[in-house]
């Protein structure tokens, strides 16, 4: 048995754009300035009360709340009027992902995107059906907590040391640290090399090919 979660903003799928559009849009509707794009990456991974309080960190947990609601309006609204804009793989995920199948791995997700998003951009991508457990912010606290990461090895059958947890935020590094799980980063997402080597990770991956050489290594 090997398992390999994945995290999927910046470590499968590129989604910063609609990411950034829809975080503007909340704080618009408050009639505060919007983060800045660096900001808005910066929290990509946690969950949307947690991305909200790390953003405004001095404001009520009202206002967490509501800015919270409104991010999941604002991509509502831009899906149902087709204006998202595409949210592509990042190049070689879908060879590594289906050379790992091949290899027998068992594959897995940890997101703190809501059931439906994820599954609508998996589906999008017809990689959907290679996923053995998907473990998103609607059913779990937010990462780092290593609720989501256990709730996977559960449903895969696996034990920690058995499982590698992968991610381009420290948010996922640690949340591997915390459930016993070796994490391996990944440098095309939200965080750089050097803070995921330092919240943990045993090596941080430059492509998808160093990557299927590290976890087959």
């Amino acid at each position: 048995m090997k398992l390999a979660v994945f995290d999927c903003d910046g470590t499968l799928i590129d989604s910063q754009v609609n990411i950034i559009r829809a975080m503007e849009s909340s704080f618009q509707r408050h009639g505060l300035p919007a983060p800045d794009s660096h900001a808005t990456r910066r929290i990509v991974g946690l969950s949307l009360v947690e991305a909200m309080q790390a953003l405004l960190p001095q404001a009520e947990h009202d206002l967490h709340l509501s800015l919270a609601d409104d991010y999941k309006t604002a991509f509502q609204r831009l899906r149902a009027d087709k204006a998202l804009d595409a949210e592509p793989l990042y190049p070689g995920i879908r060879s590594l992902l289906d050379a790992l199948e091949g290899d027998g791995w068992r594959l897995a997700v940890a997101t703190g995107k809501s059931d439906r998003g994820l599954k609508l951009a998996l589906e999008h991508h017809g990689i959907h059906q290679l996923f053995v457990s998907l473990q998103t912010a609607d059913r779990h606290p937010s990462k780092p907590h290593p609720a989501m990461l256990r709730a996977a090895l559960t449903e895969a059958g696996a034990m920690a040391e058995q499982a590698v947890m992968i991610g381009d935020t420290v948010f996922d590094i640690a949340m591997g640290q915390a459930a016993g799980v070796r994490s391996i980063g990944v440098d095309w997402g939200y965080h750089d090399a050097h803070e995921l080597i330092d919240a943990g990770a045993a090596h941080v991956a430059e492509t998808s090919d160093h990557l299927l050489a590290l976890l087959n290594g």
